[in-house]
């Protein structure tokens, strides 16, 4: 059995359910130690977080990747348990196979190799690691980028391990994400009988026309490679259950993933004085998941089109499209941020997994990449 393998086999095993690291950092841990890494561990509430560095000085190269799963869902769905590996037909079954514990042991293999190889490389390789990237990201890298800011630390290059890829492993190279912003709206009305409309205020007819005017805007026409900014509606809440009551309030959660021409705070301002306009009677809370980030053309962003197109044979697509990862936090404290990982098909699904193949090639992927921004010394 290889290195990789074993240790996302290990990573499997361990029922690393947001926000409990199951004792994934740890065994991560021993091993960075026993190559030489400085280890700290972080503890936030329910959190671990984990940060070893190897080197020291500029340039700052981190791997960023999470040790937490998402629930497996109802075990009778999957053809395995989820939390005992199993490989079928050259592929490897289990909850985080793919997001993303083949990533962080992929990275953790590449370090020792590079470390062992290179023991006097340029510059400072490290590796962040937490266990609530699945979860609120309260105490997770979000804190901990708040600690680097009180403490002055630097980083330059950040190599996010999360299932980016398509259809073949390295034919994406995502270099930023939309930010994401949610709102709660709660619209006030006048409870009261359907037949006297008069005597009562209906939220629902209230809100309508602001929710219209919303969902109609164009905000923008897009950002280099961002697509336009978009809000979708996710939920609407009101009523009784009776079909003969006016409801007292209406509620509206919506969602807003925006480029960089946007921030939260001129959003949230514009939408506010929007339902201004239209005379509602309401509250609005926000919640800020995080701003946009972008990486353009320089060293990081050359050498790892250069090693995808390596490994996947043509030039990867460059890309700023899908959710959010954690690498929202480290961006805003200067960092060149991309992500590189495995095939995302079957991620959050039952069943997830990872072909062998490109599991045994990650740590090649992610060592040729260190290789080329850490020059190898003596």
């Amino acid at each position: 059995m290889s290195d990789v393998l074993e240790l996302t086999r290990a990573l499997i095993t361990r029922r690393s359910i947001t926000p409990d690291d199951a004792g994934c950092q740890a065994l991560i841990a021993a091993r960075l130690e026993a190559a030489g890494f400085t280890v700290e561990t972080m503890r936030h509430g329910q959190v671990d977080n984990l940060w070893a560095t190897h080197g020291q000085g500029a340039p700052v190269l981190v791997l960023l990747g999470h040790t937490d799963v998402v629930p497996p869902g109802p075990l009778a769905a999957w053809t395995s348990d989820p939390f005992e590996p199993v490989i079928r037909d050259d592929v490897l079954y289990g909850r985080g196979a793919a997001d993303m514990k083949s990533g962080v042991a992929a990275f953790v293999v590449a370090a020792e190799r590079f470390v062992s190889a290179s023991p006097g490389h340029t510059g400072t390789l490290a590796l962040l690691l937490t266990s609530d990237e699945e979860g609120d990201a309260i105490d997770g890298v979000r804190r901990v980028a708040r600690t680097f800011a009180q403490r002055g630390t630097r980083i330059d290059w950040c190599i996010t391990g999360e299932p980016s890829s398509t259809a073949r492993l390295g034919d994406l190279l995502r270099v930023g994400r939309r930010g994401s912003l949610s709102g709660t709206l709660t619209a006030r009305g006048v409870q009261g009988h359907v037949a006297y409309p008069d005597k009562a205020r209906n939220p629902i007819h209230d809100v309508a026309p602001a929710l219209a005017e919303l969902v109609g805007r164009r905000w923008d026409d897009g950002f280099e490679s961002f697509p336009p900014t978009s809000l979708q509606i996710s939920n609407i809440a009101a009523g009784t259950g009776a079909t003969n009551v006016i409801p007292g309030t209406a509620t509206v959660q919506f969602n807003l993933r925006y480029n960089p021409l946007w921030d939260a705070p001129r959003l949230e301002s514009e939408i506010a004085a929007m339902l201004d306009r239209h005379a509602l009677d309401y509250t609005l809370a926000w919640h800020r998941s995080g701003e946009p980030f972008y990486t353009p053309e320089g060293a990081l962003r050359a050498a790892a089109r250069e090693v995808l197109t390596m490994f996947a044979g043509a030039p990867p697509e460059e890309s700023t499209g899908g959710g959010t990862s954690d690498a929202r936090f480290i961006a805003p404290l200067g960092v060149q941020c991309i992500e590189i990982g495995p095939v995302n098909a079957s991620i959050h699904q039952v069943d997830e997994h990872v072909s062998l193949a490109d599991l045994e090639a990650l740590p090649d992927l992610y060592e040729a990449l260190i290789a080329r921004l850490l020059r190898p010394g003596d």
